[in-house]
């Protein structure tokens, strides 16, 4: 009984890496990507929408101020040491961008689910044209 237990792990062992080597070759891991590369790029396209556009706006129409800056500071009441800095400017600057990337993305697959109804619609009179 032992050696065939040993004998289904062994095939399932070689199934596993039969099924990834299969994954890696599908293309899955090439579109993945170039996913991370053009994320990247995107990112840092947002990241200056945000930071050089959206926020100086937003910091005017709420009188000038600079979300970057906005902090609080609690002494160190136990003497030595630096204050602790609670940086909430930083954390509403990345709300911001996360937003703008979320409604970014959501115009895109907008678009796209769009885009994919009318083909299928074309497809669809193509198809009742043959019939």
């Amino acid at each position: 009984m032992a050696k065939s237990e040993e004998a289904n792990k062994l095939k399932e062992k070689n199934s596993l890496k039969e099924e990834f080597i299969e994954f890696i070759n599908r293309g899955s891991m090439i579109d993945l990507a170039v996913g991370v590369a053009v994320g990247g790029a995107f990112t840092a396209i947002v990241n200056s929408l945000v930071n050089d556009i959206v926020m100086p706006i937003v910091g005017l129409l709420l009188g000038g101020v600079d979300f970057t800056h906005l902090a609080i500071r609690i002494p160190n009441f136990f003497g030595t040491g630096d204050e602790a800095v609670i940086a909430y400017g930083n954390f509403l600057q990345n709300v911001v961008q996360f937003l703008v990337i979320a409604w970014v993305i959501f115009l895109v697959i907008k678009a796209m689910n769009r885009m994919n109804r009318r083909r299928d619609a074309r497809k669809a009179a193509k198809a009742e044209k043959k019939a």
